[in-house]
This record gives structure tokens, sequence and C-alpha cells, in this order.
């Protein structure tokens, strides 16, 4: 399963390497995304293509009659595509619409939260999902210039209120970070697309995890440490060795990109993966 199409770069990756008779179940939330997935599949019978998100994956695959699946690939956060797009409201860096929905059929846009939400909830979520260490003066200055509609707008509302610039980084990063993962309930996304996506895989099958920020690193690396330590057992509690077993092992990570993959994709150079296999 490639539980974040995108653009089709890994599932592209995957058929190569696949045999005949395998399958890639496809799922994304992006609309945009979708619509590509099915181009792809009208040429390619081992594609089968699901609109949906990660607190939606086991259902997606009983829609589709699976059980269970060899791998799962999820590629975290937003995509090229959709950060290229001004009309989409992800980039700071050219006028669009305050939009940042990866599903254009849900109902809240970064405009309606940022401009109903009271001020000290803007604030927790500047500083709980960005990261942000001046979030209480800039929700403030937020509040102040409602009503907000365009991208550009936003930015500058937040290098104004910034007391200091961050080198290499542009003002407005972690707020429009923190307000997309807001509108798009990204951590507890992840945090049932984990679950749901290890439960899937048979035993030796593997779940390999993408990330590209502290918090969702931090999300990934907790829930993969809880697969692989083992039980904890009472002392002295007699137990069958099967039932002491951990869940999973790891197999690699964290992994960085290296510099030549950073020099053809410069937005690798966050990235991480880790992988681990199911054991139990």
């Amino acid at each position: 399963m490639d539980a974040t199409f995108g653009r089709g770069g890994h599932t592209a990756a995957l058929l190569a390497r696949l045999a005949a008779q395998s399958r890639v179940i496809i799922v994304d939330r992006d609309l945009s995304a979708i619509a590509v997935a099915r181009e792809m599949a009208v040429d390619e019978p081992r594609l089968t293509v699901c609109h949906g998100k990660f607190s939606e994956l086991t259902n997606l695959l009983a829609d589709v009659g699976v059980a269970q699946v060899q791998g799962v690939l999820m590629d975290l956060g937003v995509s090229s595509p959709q950060l290229d797009d001004p009309q989409r409201g992800f980039s700071f860096r050219r006028s669009g619409p305050l939009d940042m929905r990866m599903d254009v059929s849900a109902s809240l846009t970064a405009a309606q939260w940022l401009n109903t939400a009271p001020e000290q909830e803007i604030a927790t979520v500047l500083r709980d999902y960005g990261e942000e260490r001046h979030a209480r003066r800039i929700a403030g200055a937020i509040v102040r210039a409602r009503p907000l509609s365009d991208t550009l707008e936003l930015a500058q509302v937040v290098s104004e209120a910034q007391p200091r610039r961050t080198p290499g980084k542009h003002d407005a990063t972690r707020v429009f970070q923190a307000v997309r993962m807001r509108v798009n309930d990204e951590m507890s996304e992840l945090e049932q697309g984990l679950a749901q996506a290890f439960s899937a895989l048979a035993i030796g099958g593997r779940l390999a995890v993408i990330s590209f920020h502290s918090l969702e690193d931090r999300a990934v690396k907790h829930f993969f440490r809880s697969l692989t330590r083992p039980p904890q057992i009472p002392r002295r509690l007699p137990v069958r060795s099967a039932d002491a077993k951990s869940r999973a092992i790891a197999v690699v990570g964290p992994v960085r990109a290296g510099p030549a993959e950073v020099a053809r994709n410069p937005r690798a150079r966050s990235a991480l993966l880790r992988v681990v296999e199911r054991a139990a």
C-alpha cells in the first residue's frame, strides 16, 4: 500500500520492482492526486485506487477485499504539487487563497479557522504544532488583522509580529506548518494511520514512514519503539516465550537523504525514513 500517493513517484518505483501478479493499493486524501492515480491505473492493472485518509485505512482495505498487505509506505506532510500550486494555499511564497485543505471536499479552510478561532486557541496551535516560540505574540497579531484571506497577507502579518528572524528560515514557516496541521487534523490522522497500517501487515511485512519535521518523527519514533519493545511482564511470572516477544523488529532508521539526493531534490533535506517489520 502506498498510503500517500502524491503524484506517484513511490508507486512507480514499487511497480518497477514487483512481479506481474502483485498489487499496489493507492490511498490519498487529495482528489487531485486521486485523479492522477486513476489515470495511471488505466494502463496498469496492478493498481487499486482509494480516496481516503489515514484514519480510514482499515475500512478502505476491507472495501477492496484485502485482509493483509506485505508493506505500507507513508510519506508524510504536504506534497510538492500541493506546495507548488498557489491556489491550494500551502505556500507563503506566492499569493493564493488561505485554503490548506489536503482534501478540498472537507469543510474547514485555513481562512475559516484563522478568522473565527479564539486567540488562545491559535496561540496553542502555533506553539504545539509549529513549535513557534512567539506563538502568543503572533496569535494576537493575527486576531487584530482579521479577516485574512490571502497567503501573502498572513505571511506579512507573521513577519511583522516576529521580534527577530531565524537565519535560513522564512518567518512564516512554522506558522504555516501549524495552521496546515490543524486544518487537516494531521497528528490525530498520523496516530490512527500508524496503528491501522501496522495492523494490516502480514507477519514479515514492513511499515516504512518518511517524516519531515520533529513532531511527525517523534510520533513515528514513539510508535515504533512501542512495537519493538517486549511487553512488560511482572518478574517471576511464568509465560510462554511467544508471549514475551515484541510485535516488531526495527529494520532501519532514522535514514537521512544524502548530499546527492538533496542536490537533486532540496525538499528532501529534512526527510527522515524509519522502517519496522512485523514479527507477531
